[in-house]
């Protein structure tokens, strides 16, 4: 197989979709690898390191999208990659389609087939795809939230642990999944009261085994929400639905209410985010205000720490990729039913019913399309 590896166009996104090691294995088992040209500079990979593992490097985007019968990337494709998309051509990456009616609607017409990072899914329900940029992000989100804390930032000028002699800043996490748990343990080991929400009562009687005594866990509902926001300095929104939209769990109303240069960080942002409030931001303007609650909503956060980032992620996306190109995506949906839950476009039909219900489009069973 012909596997392309663009480079990333999204603001500030320095991530690759492949490193040379992956190359270096692809190339053993007989598949041809195009690199667009320094797509892997930011993460610190050289077209020669590429060169080396036995990838050829392409000109530009469209001449990788042109030759490649897979894509592998990060990020969802922007505006000038859907005309590049071809009938047939398999895309793997985070799409995030519930959150994106244009990139929808373009894929679907691309006929395409698209493969969604964040909806490959285990047995256990867990999302081994989605997991190591969760675990990113939420540690990003609590050193975000205190820098934009600082005064100088537009945030209430609280130290997230506080000094002897004056309070720590209360953090409120939303969520108890990954990116939550790793929020509170970055917020927590800085010294923070910490107070973690979730639906799951098992979820938090884990966490409130593993986590240090200054975490609180609560059962979420909107009363608690409330009672805490109140008097948060930092809210972390970090609930996740596996492919359709976020619930928004702190309301327009509810800023009135919120202290003066509180900070919200919203990681959800990516599935439409948890705050009513919320609109998508980049590295480059990364914070807004609304009735004096200042809002990070950085669709792509990893993207700020590439080195680790690219790391993290391709050892966890790598052997399904290596699946996909050793097999074909036909048969590795049909023998995997985790790639089959990765899913959600194809040639021009929605797989993933939480994406089509988005957005009130039909979709139908990926078994029609792969028995």
């Amino acid at each position: 197989m012909i596997i392309g590896v663009p480079k990333e166009i999204k603001s500030y996104e320095n991530r690759v979709g492949l490193v040379p090691a992956g190359v270096e294995v692809l190339k053993q088992h007989g598949h041809t690898i195009i690199v667009e040209t320094t797509a892997g500079n930011g993460s610190g990979f050289s077209d020669e390191t590429y060169i080396k593992a036995g990838a050829e490097i392409g000109k530009n985007a469209a001449e990788i999208y042109e030759r490649a019968e897979m894509i592998v990337k990060v990020k969802e494709p922007i505006l000038p990659e859907y005309e590049l998309i071809r009938e047939g051509q398999i895309l793997f990456t985070y799409f995030h389609f519930a959150a994106d009616r244009d990139l929808t609607e373009a894929m679907v017409e691309s006929e395409s087939i698209c493969i969604a990072y964040e909806t490959v899914q285990r047995a256990d329900g867990s999302l081994p795809l989605l997991i190591p940029m969760s675990e990113v992000a939420g540690r990003m989100a609590a050193h975000e939230g205190s820098k934009y804390l600082e005064r100088a930032m537009g945030g209430r000028g609280i130290l997230l642990g506080g000094v002897p002699g004056t309070p720590p800043a209360n953090v409120l996490v939303l969520g108890g999944g990954i990116v939550g748990t790793n929020a509170a343990k970055i917020a927590a080991g800085l010294g923070a009261r910490v107070s973690i929400l979730d639906t799951n009562l098992y979820r938090l009687r884990y966490l409130d085994d593993v986590m240090p005594k200054n975490v609180v866990t609560r059962m979420s509902n909107p009363a608690t929400v409330r009672e805490i926001a109140y008097e948060a300095d930092l809210i972390i929104g970090g609930i996740l639905i596996p492919g359709a939209k976020a619930p928004k769990l702190i309301t327009r109303e509810m800023l009135k209410n919120m202290k003066e240069g509180a900070v919200m960080v919203d990681v959800a942002i990516d599935q439409g985010g948890c705050f009513e409030t919320s609109k998508a931001t980049t590295h480059e303007n990364p914070t807004y205000t609304i009735d004096g609650v200042l809002h990070y909503c950085v669709a792509n956060m990893p993207g700020a720490v590439p080195l680790t980032s690219t790391l993290a992620l391709t050892n966890a996306t790598f052997p399904y990729a290596l699946e996909l190109a050793n097999k074909g995506y036909k048969k590795a949906i049909s023998d995997n039913k985790e790639l089959r839950l990765g899913l959600n476009i194809i040639e021009g039909t929605i797989t993933y019913k939480a994406v089509a219900d988005a957005f009130d489009l039909p979709s139908e069973d990926s078994y029609k399309f792969i028995p």
